[in-house]
């Protein structure tokens, strides 16, 4: 039986509302319409309260319509701040000393799939807020030391500040109860200004729609809303507020020492708050509308603010009010317990929760028109002529205008293609629909490029990401299947025929000589290299990357599966099995042994897979660092079972065929001559001894084990750092387990040590497909050189355990993702509050990075699914 958020996830008209708007749309390449593409110079923080965005909206704990035609968040002034706190500050990718970051303390507490129940927690000091100590520290500090953070100011040291929570509620489709708790955790009274703030995306100054709705004051304590395409028609608030209107838009005189259009411009609140200014329309209209609280609350004392936006004219907006929270809220956790049916431990229970929570409000409203950016606006100055030739010129089908599961709303405010494939993979645990769709939708002739290419990120659609959508696919397939009860066999050949198109777009762009080795650039893994791998060598050489082929074999491998699956209910599908076998096949054996002599990327001194580079007169020089490039290869496994060929008799003969007239690819690879437990058949880039030399250093933890998870280079290079020699020019590669030290591809990530978590997560599968074949009888070392030995899944299972342990409590009642920060770890309005970063620290698990990047790292949920089902 499904439980009522199960229920509502089946009826139409629950997502229409959601945590849609972004956290930071000031710095991101669709507001940039600079003639060098500097985006985040062209719009800054301090322009964000003044500036009318083009593309999308930001705010704290924000909401919208899915069309974001009309958006709600809060703002907050302590009375000392110089400017209202609209918007969450963070520093520019030039300011940081390891890139672009964020600071403040907010965190996603709680969500349901349908936004029906939604809590997160936004902390803000009650003194003035160090926008200057950030900048001017960071700018202090080089990329040896760590970043300075809005903790280690001290600002929080004697609880001088306030708890905002900000729950959402829905009592329907178009009603959405609002509720603001303000906790005073101070010793002494402290005073704040609360201005939950509604407004109209502007989409009428451009010159493209002429129609522009209002905000105006209705009789009691309520906004009447006009806009004709919203069903949501009232903000209804408590008494105690004074309602300040202002237009959305641009201050062009503080801005550009220009005329404005209005006399109330977006910051006119702001102006009126602080300054006094009569900055706000004294009759009462307008499009963007802040309900003023000026409130003082006790020591220790808490506040609370209550507003509801509904389509129905309401006698009494609050009198159900609390009786609807409460209900949500008990059927949240009625969701959650039927999740969480496996998890035992509490505390494991609340780091899913939050970690899912996160994926939820991680969701966005994108709009990015490519043609439209390039031309500009009929209404607004043209733009350069450089920007014909620049950035993202040749994605002009591009059309985005969807609700997008992003990776971080402040530092990625926009989608990339991995990241995506890997956020469905654990939204498919609780929406399988939603993941469903933004599968889908990334490979829309609207989102694809002609080519065949997905598109990237909105820095550089034309990247190269590592194709990683056919396994999601089939993840989530298989999820669905299970929530559901049925195989949605036409999602599955829908997305085949579309991923059949990019892997071709792969196999005819990334393969330079048709050898079945791929040059995909640097794939995501930014600074892994001694150089920047997604750079053009000199001479016409070309970089053989042992992890651009490694996915291209995985890519096959999930496309064979696929393929099989789909051929249970259409034969004709069996045909497109056999392509991708013999591919796979060709890529394999390419990889393992490129001519009479040769061990292909397998350095057999070293037992280890190497990128290697090929001049043009067959000359090769092989990059010997020891990374997890060469650890990707484990990725590309499969297991074909004899249902599967008995049900398949034309792919078991053709395969039959090809491995009798290809005995090297037999041989050498696949272990075919080796059967498995219960007729079982290995497909593998690694054979047995090759499997076990990898898993040797990987399991090392001298090399790539650490406490918290696989590190992403080899820690011998503390003590000896790799060295490449080109010319005069010494290119040098160090063990570095936090923030990077270098600036290659803009050194605000760093694959050099520290844990990943997607690489982590996909380790541990390959591990469960090899224990499949292999059984339990097949067992090796963990850790390697500790004379104890585990099974595959049993390691796999462990491996597990060492990533939890980066969000779990140990038993001195402290979280690694942390680090050493005392109040953080001890503090009890701290510790419970669980970050998911984009990457931890390879020796502490300290989180690094982007620091609400719940995309990824919020696998976790599924680690502790797994963890709790060995």
């Amino acid at each position: 039986m499904m439980n009522t958020e199960q229920q509502r996830l089946q009826q139409a008209g629950w997502k229409k509302w959601g945590s849609y708007v972004s956290d930071r749309q000031w710095g991101t390449v669709r507001e940039d319409y600079s003639a060098n593409g500097d985006a985040w110079n062209y719009t800054t923080h301090d322009m964000a309260r003044s500036r009318a965005w083009r593309w999308g909206e930001e705010g704290i704990a924000g909401i919208s319509d899915d069309k974001q035609l009309l958006c709600f968040a809060i703002a907050l002034w302590n009375k000392r701040d110089p400017i209202i706190k609209e918007r969450f500050f963070g520093l520019t990718n030039q300011q940081g000393n390891h890139g672009e970051d964020v600071k403040e303390l907010y965190y996603y507490l709680d969500a349901t799939p349908t936004h029906s129940y939604m809590k997160m927690l936004y902390k803000y000091p009650q003194l003035e807020f160090p926008y200057r100590q950030l900048v001017e520290e960071n700018a202090r500090r080089n990329r040896q030391q760590e970043e300075f953070e809005i903790i280690d100011t001290g600002i929080f040291n004697n609880d001088e500040y306030f708890d905002v929570f900000v729950e959402y509620a829905k009592a329907g489709t178009d009603d959405i109860l609002v509720k603001i708790t303000i906790h005073n955790r101070s010793n002494h009274s402290a005073a704040l200004h609360v201005l939950p703030t509604a407004w109209f995306r502007n989409t009428w100054s451009w010159g493209r729609h002429d129609y522009k709705p209002v905000l105006l004051q209705d009789s009691g304590n309520s906004v009447k809303i006009q806009h004709e395409k919203l069903s949501v028609k009232h903000l209804y608030y408590e008494a105690g507020g004074n309602a300040l209107y202002c237009e959305n838009e641009t201050n062009n005189e503080r801005l550009y020492q220009s005329a404005n259009s209005t006399l109330y411009p977006k910051d006119g609140i702001n102006d009126y708050i602080i300054h006094a200014k009569p900055a706000v329309h004294p009759d009462l209209h307008g499009t963007k509308v802040a309900i003023d609280y000026d409130v003082a609350i006790e020591p220790r004392g808490v506040h609370m603010v209550k507003l509801r936006l509904s389509a129905q004219e309401l006698p009494d907006a609050f009198s159900d009010f609390d009786s609807i929270f409460q209900q949500r809220l008990q059927e949240a956790d009625a969701f959650y317990q039927d999740v969480q049916y496996n998890v035992i431990e509490d505390d494991e229970r609340l780091v899913q929760r939050q970690a899912l929570a996160g994926m939820l409000w991680n969701k966005q409203f994108y709009s990015y028109k490519v043609q439209q950016w390039l031309d500009g606006d009929p209404d607004m100055p043209a733009p350069p002529p450089e920007r014909k030739n620049g950035r993202n010129a040749y994605w002009k089908q591009l059309n985005n205008e969807d609700i997008i599961s992003v990776p971080d709303k402040w530092e990625f405010p926009w989608y990339a293609s991995w990241d995506l494939a890997f956020h469905c993979v654990t939204l498919g645990m609780i929406d399988p629909d939603f993941a469903k769709q933004q599968l889908l939708m990334l490979t829309e002739e609207w989102y694809m490029n002609p080519s065949g290419e997905l598109p990237a990120y909105e820095w550089s659609l034309g990247d190269v990401n590592p194709p990683v959508h056919a396994g999601a696919v089939f993840r989530v397939y298989k999820q669905d299947a299970a929530v559901n009860g049925k195989k949605d066999y036409a999602f599955l050949e829908t997305l085949f025929h579309k991923l059949l198109i990019n892997f071709t777009w792969w196999v005819n762009r990334k393969d330079n000589n048709g050898s079945n080795i791929f040059e995909g650039g640097f794939l995501g893994l930014d600074n892994i290299g001694a150089f920047d791998r997604g750079m053009i060598l000199p001479g016409g050489a070309v970089m053989e990357q042992a992890d651009a082929t490694s996915w291209m074999a995985m890519y096959a491998l999930n496309m064979l599966h696929i393929s099989l699956e789909l051929s249970n209910y259409n034969k004709v599908y069996t045909s497109m099995a056999i392509k991708f076998f013999e591919h796979f096949m060709h890529i394999a054996g390419a990889m393992a042994s490129m001519g009479e002599g040769s061990s292909g990327l397998w350095d057999e001194e070293d037992e280890f897979f190497y990128d290697q580079i090929r001049s043009p007169d067959g000359h090769i020089v092989k990059v010997k660092i020891k990374s997890l490039v060469g650890l990707i290869p484990f990725f590309a496994v499969e297991v074909i079972t004899k249902q599967t060929l008995d049900s398949n008799p034309v792919f078991a003969q053709r395969m039959a065929w090809f491995l009798r007239h290809r005995p090297d690819l037999a041989r050498l690879v696949s272990r075919w001559y080796e059967e498995g437990k219960d007729e079982k058949h290995l497909l593998s880039l690694l054979r047995g001894h090759r499997m076990k030399r990898l898993l040797s250093r990987m399991l090392d933890e001298t090399e790539f084990l650490s406490e918290h998870g696989v590190r992403s280079l080899s820690k011998r290079y503390d003590a000896e750092p790799y060295s490449l020699k080109e010319g005069d020019t010494e290119l040098r590669v160090k063990y570095t387990p936090g923030e990077s030290d270098t600036a290659i591809y803009g050194g605000n990530s760093n694959w050099r040590g520290p844990v990943w978590m997607p690489m982590n997560f996909l380790m541990i599968e390959s591990l469960r497909k090899f224990h499949y074949f292999y059984s339990d009888d097949f067992r090796i070392e963990y850790p390697t050189a500790s004379g104890k030995y585990y099974s595959l899944r049993e390691v796999g299972h462990e491996l597990a355990k060492r990533l939890l342990t980066l969000f779990v409590k140990d038993k001195q009642g402290r979280r690694a993702v942390l680090g050493d920060n005392e109040k953080l770890q001890t503090d009890p309005h701290f510790q419970n509050l669980v970050l998911f970063h984009e990457y931890f620290h390879g020796d502490t698990g300290k989180g690094l990075g982007a620091s609400h990047q719940t995309g990824w790292s919020g696998l976790v949920a599924n680690l502790i699914r797994m963890k709790n089902n060995p």
